[in-house]
């Protein structure tokens, strides 16, 4: 008897192509497992008891930015010996940003403790190669391309990598060098971040994936110069210029300001594009805790600090960056709330007067948390209409025909699997009616659901599903 192979059904999700998204707003919940296990419930406005994740996502958070230090021992005297921001950790975070529905952003501190601008300590695991720099790279560069690798191997490989945070000094210093405050040596600050910044991409080419890497400056005022002299010295090879802007740090830049210093960075460096990865503004100057809260300042023009005024605050700075270039803005620590657990300076939270929620752990309305649904607009093209690909299949291969009016380009075409994992990656040059077709032999696909995604980077992304039965 004649044997037959099931079929491969090919349904299409949308049948449009529209723009890569033009803006991103996220959050840094890096703080959020740590206050759940020290007994925070986060709770939506009618006093239900959320996931955290998924209340932001619903929200409409859409992307999670997570720190990660390298062997953070010094929590082992805090609450309950845990540590958080070490590798376990942030796999588990992104594991729930996922399962919500929201992308990822890793910072790698480089660092055991807080990076800073006052501080770029070296982690103390490299501290023996310290003085040696070819070490040092070799080190950085295993830490860097294992982590993606593993973090890889559990379907976790964030879409976005920050390369140290808020480096405005020389990273992978001492403590000693450090307190010296002395010059960067950008002969060798250069060749740390070159080694780090190669290290993702021999992963990317390794693995057919695709990273967007950050480099992070504090303060808006402060970044033309890094760029510059980032760009001087050979670091090139990134994609998005981080700012954080905080009033409290950053006065008197006002957000006017803000969107002048963002509209020059693109016209000077529009191979890069900037994104706020870290701002704030507090909703009540009490607190609730013993804690020191570390914003307490009012910007010019918002001086009746309420959650209203924090909302209103965000939504001006939001709408300016954007109307000046950035592509996304993301606050940092909304869910850091009061509980019964310490930092290194006190108990309680530094910033439970700066969250999204009230001393109860509820979403305040109108307030912070309404900052993601506000409608705003990008100096990024709008979505268009465009006619759908079409496409014939085997059960071993598919042939997709480009539409004639697609933009001329290259063009890269992923098939990945509901966790994300990406099983086929292949790029096309599109030119002409004469190379409009795009014949892949499929991998071996067992039962279950797939996507189908054909982008221009940074452009436009139309997806199709995969069903296998």
């Amino acid at each position: 008897m004649k044997q037959y192979l099931l079929p491969l059904l090919f349904f299409i999700l949308t049948n449009t192509l529209v723009l890569a998204q033009s803006y991103w707003l996220g959050a840094d919940l890096s703080y959020a497992n740590e206050m759940e296990d020290c007994g925070a419930n986060y709770k939506a406005s009618d006093g239900s008891i959320q996931d955290i994740y998924t209340l932001f996502a619903q929200q409409g958070c859409q992307l999670v930015r997570l720190r990660l230090w390298h062997t953070p021992s010094w929590q082992d005297t805090l609450n309950n010996n845990q540590r958080y921001s070490d590798f376990e950790d942030v796999k588990r975070s992104i594991m729930r940003s996922r399962e919500a529905g929201m992308q990822s952003l890793l910072d790698f501190h480089l660092s055991d403790f807080w990076a800073d601008p006052s501080r770029q300590w070296i982690p103390e695991a490299w501290l023996p190669v310290a003085g040696n720099l070819p070490l040092l790279q070799d080190s950085l560069y295993q830490y860097i391309y294992r982590t993606l690798t593993q973090l890889h191997s559990n379907n976790l490989l964030p879409e976005m990598i920050q390369i140290g945070n808020e480096t405005n000094r020389e990273i992978l210093q001492t403590i000693e060098a450090n307190a010296a405050n002395n010059p960067i040596n950008w002969p060798r600050n250069a060749a740390l971040f070159n080694t780090a910044i190669q290290a993702v991409r021999d992963f990317e080419e390794a693995n057919n994936q695709s990273i967007k890497i950050i480099l992070h400056i504090a303060g808006p005022s402060e970044v033309q110069h890094f760029v510059q002299l980032f760009n001087e010295h050979g670091v090139t090879d990134f994609d998005i210029i981080g700012i954080s802007y905080y009033w409290q740090w950053h006065q008197p830049t006002t957000i006017e300001q803000l969107g002048t210093i963002l509209a020059n960075l693109v016209e000077m460096y529009p191979e890069y594009e900037p994104m706020i990865v870290e701002t704030g503004y507090h909703w009540t100057s009490t607190g609730q805790d013993a804690a020191n809260n570390i914003l307490y300042q009012a910007a010019p023009g918002y001086e009746d600090i309420s959650p209203s005024t924090q909302l209103q605050w965000l939504t001006d700075m939001t709408q300016t960056a954007l109307n000046n270039g950035a592509i996304g803005i993301i606050y940092w620590e909304p869910a850091w709330v009061s509980t019964s657990c310490h930092t290194p300076w006190g108990y309680g939270s530094h910033y439970e007067n700066a969250t999204f929620f009230d001393f109860n752990h509820q979403t305040l309305h109108p307030g912070g948390v309404d900052w993601f649904s506000q409608n705003y607009t990008s100096t990024k093209q709008e979505d268009q209409q465009i006619t759908a690909p079409t496409y014939h299949h085997s059960d071993s291969s598919l042939t997709i025909q480009l539409p004639d009016d697609w933009p001329k380009g290259k063009y890269q075409l992923q098939i990945s699997n509901e966790l994300g994992s990406i099983l086929f990656y292949q790029e096309k040059e599109h030119f002409s009616t004469l190379q409009n077709e795009w014949k892949i032999y499929l991998p071996q696909l067992t039962t279950g659901i797939y996507f189908l995604h054909i982008y221009k980077q940074d452009e436009m992304e139309w997806v199709g599903k995969l069903m296998r039965p």
